[in-house]
């Protein structure tokens, strides 16, 4: 990529000179020697602006502009305009002792002089912003490859902390059922194993086929409702799910074991609704709603990582795409999240 890039750049300056260059032919009207001679005046003149641009281009901005020596900077240029000055005055005397009959006005002489001057100046300002905007791009583009590397980066960290959080989590409900309900247990192994698969595969993608998504959510639910007693009220809704439209992987799943940890108490009422609605190139909206048991400060089951975990992935996968929603409304717990497509 950079290569062509830099090719492009090349063929652009030569595409540049070449009009540059042949521009006046399109402007003469006789073959004599004097437009020839006049034409091979312009060519010199033309060689030597392409020559400060270049100098200034490849080397004094780079040597001096871009280390803070400004003052060197302008005293080369100035010198070398100097310089170059002069030749330009014998370069049009020559052709008006060529080609003049009589003297023109010292006025028109001046006049000639600081023109040429004038586009000496007008190269070297030339040089000067063009390098500036090709370093302002490399430089822009520098900042780009590092906030993608360490945006890469943090994403994978957050990941690496999704799978134990939630491994973390399941095995502590299988844990409970081993000693009520140890049948039970058996096939909430057997489940597990099959959401692991898709946690630690299908997980490493930034994105994943919706469809398959919203199947990993249903089955994560009946996993964990295996150890739900009967005073518990459940109740989900998963609708919609086009294969073609593409979510993060393992988003709502924080927020669908938060309702299990602090929805559910062993020996008072609970319930927990669960709705998710996808709407086919608009909208994925899940609403989940739960009776609310605070969990003591001794209880430290699910490390609480995972609303955090949840915003930060939110905000670097869907920035000003997602609305998330939580409250606490007394005995119930209500949170809702809207991510477009």
């Amino acid at each position: 990529m950079i290569e062509k890039k830099a090719k492009m750049q090349v063929l652009i300056h030569l595409l540049a000179w070449i009009i540059f260059f042949g521009f006046p032919l399109l402007f003469m009207v006789e073959s004599g020697e004097r437009e020839y001679v006049r034409y091979w005046i312009y060519i010199v003149n033309t060689a030597i602006y392409i020559a400060v641009f270049y100098l200034n281009y490849n080397w004094l901005i780079q040597r001096y502009l871009f280390t803070k020596q400004i003052n060197r900077f302008i005293w080369i240029n100035v010198l070398m305009i100097a310089l170059l000055s002069v030749m330009f005055f014998y370069l049009k005397e020559f052709e008006i002792h060529r080609f003049m009959p009589q003297q023109p006005p010292l006025q028109l002489k001046i006049l000639f002089y600081f023109r040429d001057i004038s586009f000496i100046l007008l190269m070297v300002g030339l040089s000067v912003a063009v390098k500036m905007t090709g370093n302002w791009y490399r430089i822009e583009a520098i900042h780009k490859e590092a906030e993608r590397a360490q945006y890469e980066a943090e994403l994978k960290n957050l990941k690496s902390q999704l799978n134990p959080h939630f491994l973390f989590n399941t095995l502590n409900n299988i844990y409970s059922l081993v000693i009520v309900r140890p049948e039970k247990a058996q096939e909430a192994i057997h489940r597990l194993s099959n959401l692991l698969r898709y946690a630690l595969y299908e997980n490493n993608a930034n994105f994943v086929p919706l469809d398959k998504e919203l199947k990993f959510i249903e089955s994560y639910i009946e996993l964990m409702s295996l150890r739900l007693s009967r005073n518990v009220q459940l109740s989900t809704e998963i609708k919609g799910g086009n294969p073609v439209d593409q979510i993060a992987p393992m988003l709502f799943i924080s927020v669908i074991e938060n309702a299990f940890k602090h929805g559910v108490s062993p020996t008072e009422p609970s319930f927990i609704h669960i709705d998710i609605e996808a709407k086919t190139g608009q909208e994925l909206v899940c609403t989940v709603e739960n009776s609310y048991f605070p969990k003591t400060e001794t209880d430290r089951s699910g490390s609480g990582i995972g609303h955090e975990n949840l915003l930060k992935r939110l905000d670097l996968l869907y920035p000003g795409k997602y609305q998330l929603t939580a409250e606490n409304r007394g005995a119930t717990y209500f949170v809702e999240l809207v991510i477009a497509f």
